[in-house]
């Protein structure tokens, strides 16, 4: 390696935060489904405390030794909704808890698979999964939950979606205490993937092996960086520049993946491209949109941007590393970009705009606080919408929202840590209850059918 590759590296690390925002060790739980959901949870604990023992410990000796911050590290389990389903358990979140147990003894920042998939409609399991979702999400530290709820293959679920207005409200009403902190653990997916590191949405797989490490890169002022040196130049350029810096960000992923599979003597599944903002200053997708010549995200020719830095992401991503999955891309979530935050505070980004947006991003409407008297039909549209996009589109797209009770436009709601804090955004406030209420299955589009 040449000194300049180096220095270069130790620049990126140092000045313009490169990290590998997660290690996640995916885990299926299917062997401990049980009748007995006592004996079943008993299992749970005891195989995620078993791999997991020195997911931490492992993935600080290679922050050590290698220099890469690795800022989280967590682990995903098979969707619980598949295992607690045998129960005879009407109320899951015994099961939450227990996953919650895990990630204490283990040490991991989040654990996620308090998941159902129900695209194309409920099981026993699934129905009791997503009623104990408020519950689960008030009494737990650790846990993330998922529910998908449309598929490009399977169409929207517009039952799961009605449902899931109530959920995400009842959800903020039982973490009142905590800012409604509940609902920022709390993801609702359109196309979901099953190799997901990153949270609040990640879940194991039922394909997966049985253990499994995904790395989640990140690198968003590295890219902002570089194209400070190809101001004013034409987008052929800046998609290059992107590309190289791409490149480089998932070889690191790709070298801190390998190692940890190697000590833990766990398979290696995937790099994740995603571009993952926080709010610490210079570590902002929202500003290497703007350092692409817009004044401010949400102005005219914001889609286009973040479309071109999405792909570009991608292709040089994919010729650094065989394996490739997740989301791969990159994440708007308000409270979490600094650049964002401001965008919203000055009024050049609204929840209108963040919706087109998020047709060319890796997800969806993310970490969006809105006023904490929104319908629940309204959440649901917002799902919906969302849901429509992903499945017309054939990509991944989310719902991640927190009503902030007692709170209304203009008014902050402070989660801190890497979730930030998130100014209230307006809603439209047109009822859209009729149009929830219908209830059914919105249809898969006729460019699903590919056999």
């Amino acid at each position: 390696m040449e000194t300049t590759q180096i220095l270069e590296t130790i620049r990126m690390i140092e000045e313009e935060k490169l990290d590998i925002r997660t290690i996640t060790m995916g885990i299926s739980l299917l062997d401990c489904i049980d009748s007995d959901g006592e004996k079943a949870r008993g299992r749970i604990y005891d195989k995620i405390t078993r791999l997991a023992e020195n997911l931490v410990k492992t993935g600080e000796a290679i922050e050590n030794e290698f220099g890469i911050p690795i800022i989280n590290k967590r682990i995903s389990v098979t969707p619980i909704a598949l295992v607690a389903g045998a129960s005879q358990d009407e109320d899951y979140s015994d099961f939450a808890r227990t996953l919650d147990k895990a990630a204490k003894t283990t040490g991991v920042n989040f654990i996620g698979g308090f998941s159902a998939l129900v695209q194309k409609g409920y099981s026993i399991g699934d129905k009791r999964l997503i009623q104990s979702i408020p519950e689960a999400l008030a009494t737990t530290d650790f846990v993330c939950s998922s529910v998908n709820v449309g598929s490009t293959r399977s169409g929207i679920n517009m039952d799961a979606v009605k449902q899931m207005g109530i959920i995400v409200k009842k959800t903020a009403e039982r973490t009142a205490d905590k800012q409604g902190l509940g609902c920022a653990k709390l993801v609702i997916f359109a196309n979901a993937v099953e190799d997901n590191p990153f949270m609040a949405g990640a879940f194991h797989g039922v394909g997966e092996e049985d253990c499994v490490i995904n790395v989640g890169v990140s690198g968003p002022g590295v890219v902002k960086r570089a194209l400070e040196k190809v101001k004013g130049q034409p987008f052929d350029v800046v998609s290059e520049t992107i590309k190289k810096i791409a490149f480089k960000i998932t070889r690191m992923g790709q070298l801190v993946g390998h190692e940890a599979s190697t000590r833990l003597g766990v398979p290696f599944g995937i790099v994740d491209l995603s571009l993952a903002p926080t709010p610490a200053v210079g570590d902002s997708v929202a500003h290497i949109l703007e350092e692409m010549g817009l004044e401010s995200v949400g102005t005219h020719g914001t889609t286009a941007a973040l479309a071109l830095l999405n792909d570009a992401v991608k292709k040089g991503g994919v010729m650094a590393c065989s394996h490739v999955g997740g989301l791969s891309g990159a994440f708007i979530p308000v409270s979490e970009d600094a650049g964002m935050i401001h965008a919203v505070e000055k009024g050049a980004l609204n929840l209108e705009k963040l919706e087109a947006m998020t047709a060319v991003c890796s997800v969806g409407l993310d970490m969006i606080a809105i006023p904490g008297d929104t319908p629940a039909e309204t959440i649901s549209a917002m799902i919906a919408d969302e849901a429509a996009i992903g499945v017309i589109n054939n990509k991944t797209t989310a719902v991640r929202v927190i009503p902030a009770l007692g709170k209304s436009v203009g008014d902050t709601v402070e989660f801190g840590g890497l979730l930030g804090y998130a100014p209230v955004m307006d809603v439209n406030h047109h009822s859209s209850a009729d149009f929830i209420a219908r209830g059914g299955r919105i249809p898969a589009p006729i460019h699903s059918f590919k056999n």
